[in-house]
């Protein structure tokens, strides 16, 4: 069995990391700590040209819900238009009604676009927060994605090991199931085995220190609680250690 490790990413310094680490994939963000929300087009085009592996770009137009408006969709159709012209092989995204179901309606669009582009498709955590996930499995698979990012509606996904293979089964083998959230070199072995996932996504995340000389601690650039001067990374060695664990398993 071949797995695949996919790692989110929010800054160029990181996509070196991750790949020296051995993913296979990276999902290009701005604001992971915000849950990921679309790059700009030009991390896209310094991605596209660094990058030795396949690039995907979240099309998330802002933090909160995925309950968008009409100009929030036009919006991120130009954005799946700027993932291609960028270069990139993929997009990211998902579209829910207010009442928790896909909306077909937004993600057709979206899907038809990708489509045009020949961008590869991953629908991700909005399905976390629908109502029913079998039946949107079932409309997501009528989008034509290639995968589901998915924590298995669960905090984390070692958390949502149960519905995450559930998921694998009523996949089919039409797409892959990909488990996210909370995913370490500690649990990627037992997500893997006990729910028949074969990619996994995270972001390795940890912190180094600002190179600035001057530490001007009195003008905050955002939040109160965060500090401007240490710069979260993807650490190359928690990443090759996912890889490591599942390699061990193929």
């Amino acid at each position: 069995m071949t797995f695949q490790v996919e790692v989110c990413i929010d800054n160029l310094e990181s996509l070196h990391y991750a790949m020296a680490g051995g993913a296979d994939r990276i999902e290009l963000c701005s604001s992971l700590a915000l849950g990921g929300l679309t790059p700009s087009f030009g991390f896209m085009q310094q991605a596209s040209r660094v990058s030795k592996i396949p690039v995907y770009a979240m099309i998330r137009p802002r933090q909160g819900d995925f309950l968008y408006s009409e100009e929030e969709i036009e919006s991120m159709l130009l954005d799946i238009d700027a993932a291609a012209q960028a270069g990139l092989q993929g997009v990211v995204f998902g579209t829910l009604t207010a009442m928790g179901d896909i909306d077909m309606t937004h993600a057709k669009r979206l899907a038809e676009r990708a489509h045009q582009h020949n961008l590869g498709i991953t629908f991700h955590r909005a399905i976390d927060q629908c109502r029913d996930f079998a039946q949107a499995i079932e409309l997501i698979a009528e989008l034509g994605c290639e995968r589901i990012l998915t924590s298995g509606l669960a905090p984390n996904a070692e958390q949502g090991i149960a519905v995450l293979k559930q998921m694998v089964e009523l996949a089919n083998g039409r797409f892959a199931i990909m488990a996210g959230a909370g995913v370490t070199p500690d649990n990627a072995q037992t997500i893997a085995t006990t729910t028949g996932v074969t990619q996994l996504h995270l972001s390795g995340k940890t912190t180094r220190a600002s190179g600035m000389k001057l530490i001007a601690e009195q003008a905050k650039m955002g939040n109160q609680d965060l500090d401007d001067f240490i710069v979260p990374v993807t650490a190359t060695a928690t990443i090759a250690q996912v890889v490591t664990a599942l390699k061990s398993l193929s």
